[in-house]
């Protein structure tokens, strides 16, 4: 793993608002490919009647609904926090995660997103999109576009786009509930209808379109195609690649899995029972995610329940959080922007992991 230059430490940890678990409202996004499960079993305020595609649960515009600073934005909180919410993260910037619900009752177009690089030499925005799925619900047969079945071109690509068989050299994936995908700016991708999943991802929303199967938008003409963006983006070598192998390991008491370590994020799933064990943030915030059962978090002697489905932001200046399940047990994801290249090998080390164990599920990325 590369980092480069994205990682800086810290100026200060001093905050000019009280810390604690921040309990974030949801955002919803009504889209034409969306469905009502978000909002009738996850929990989301949206209608019922409505086509809720994604529920935004960490983004600079969510609101906190709880405690002191109830009502301010995450982005609010960046400036009255600095880098006691942020960690290394230049708080002057977004926050440095954007977590969503998303419900593909119909399937998504075909698309990419740029790099760092692209995104802010061509968009003048501050990052690309590089991105995660951890499946959560997926119907028998249900499949995700993931790259292109052989080596093709720019030339071949855009011939087919003009020709309508682009079809041809998609490559389909079965996916089923628990399966974590990794996708890195550049790879061609699409959910599949009936699947829902819970995405982590850079603090961008830049997505060029190369096939949206005619559909169009509420307006009523066809959603915007970037086909010659696209095509300055696209990783044109076939690819192999498939649901990642997780790492599973104990520390601190908590029975942990490593889904996806590079480095703009770190998510894992952590398995919880009625002890309330500690989790250390090693220097970063972290996001927190409750799937099915609800959970207690506490940090100072401030505890925060969260729902199922809900997310809270930890500062990274709060350093340790507490947890426990408050029925007899339960699941939560967890999400952060690691704090420099070698966070997460030696938390692999804290935790007594083989290095060839370690070695082996960070080559993936």
């Amino acid at each position: 793993m590369i980092f480069g230059a994205f990682f800086e430490r810290p100026r200060s940890m001093s905050a000019s608002a009280p810390l604690y678990p921040f309990v974030l409202e949801p955002l919803e996004r009504e889209l034409l490919w969306g469905g009502q499960a978000l909002a009738t079993r996850y929990g989301k305020p949206g209608s019922a009647q409505a086509r809720i595609g994604e529920s935004w649960e960490c983004w600079d515009a969510n609101r906190i609904r709880n405690g002191e600073v109830s009502g301010k934005t995450l982005g609010e909180l960046r400036g009255l926090l600095g880098h006691a919410l942020t960690g290394h993260a230049d708080p002057s910037g977004l926050f440095p995660l954007l977590t969503k619900f998303i419900d593909a009752h119909h399937a998504l177009s075909v698309q990419v997103h740029p790099d760092d690089d692209y995104a802010r030499r061509v968009e003048h925005q501050p990052s690309g999109k590089t991105e995660c799925w951890y499946v959560l619900e997926a119907e028998p047969g249900a499949t995700i576009v993931l790259g292109w079945n052989r080596d093709t071109s720019r030339g071949e690509y855009l011939e087919r786009v003009k020709d309508g068989s682009l079809a041809e050299i998609l490559r389909h994936v079965p996916v089923q509930p628990g399966d974590t995908f990794y996708l890195p700016a550049g790879t061609l991708h699409a959910i599949g209808k009936r699947v829902i999943l819970f995405e982590v991802q850079q603090p961008s929303d830049l997505t060029y379109r190369i096939f949206d199967y005619n559909r169009f938008g509420p307006d009523g003409k066809p959603r915007q195609l970037h086909v010659e963006k696209a095509a300055d983006v696209l990783d044109f070598h076939a690819s192999t690649a498939g649901a990642l192998r997780p790492l599973e390991y104990a520390l601190h008491g908590l029975r942990r899995t490593t889904l996806v370590a590079e480095r703009h994020f770190i998510v894992e799933r952590i398995a919880l029972d009625a002890e309330r064990r500690g989790l250390d943030l090693d220097g970063s915030p972290l996001t927190v995610t409750a799937l099915e059962t609800p959970v207690e978090l506490e940090a100072r002697g401030t505890p925060v329940r969260l729902e199922p489905y809900q997310t809270a932001v930890i500062p990274a200046a709060l350093e340790t959080v507490m947890l426990r399940a408050l029925e007899e047990s339960a699941v939560i994801l967890t999400a952060e922007p690691p704090s420099d290249p070698d966070a997460i090998e030696r938390r692999f080390s804290r935790a007594s992991v083989p290095v060839t164990q370690s070695t082996t599920f960070l080559a993936q990325f």
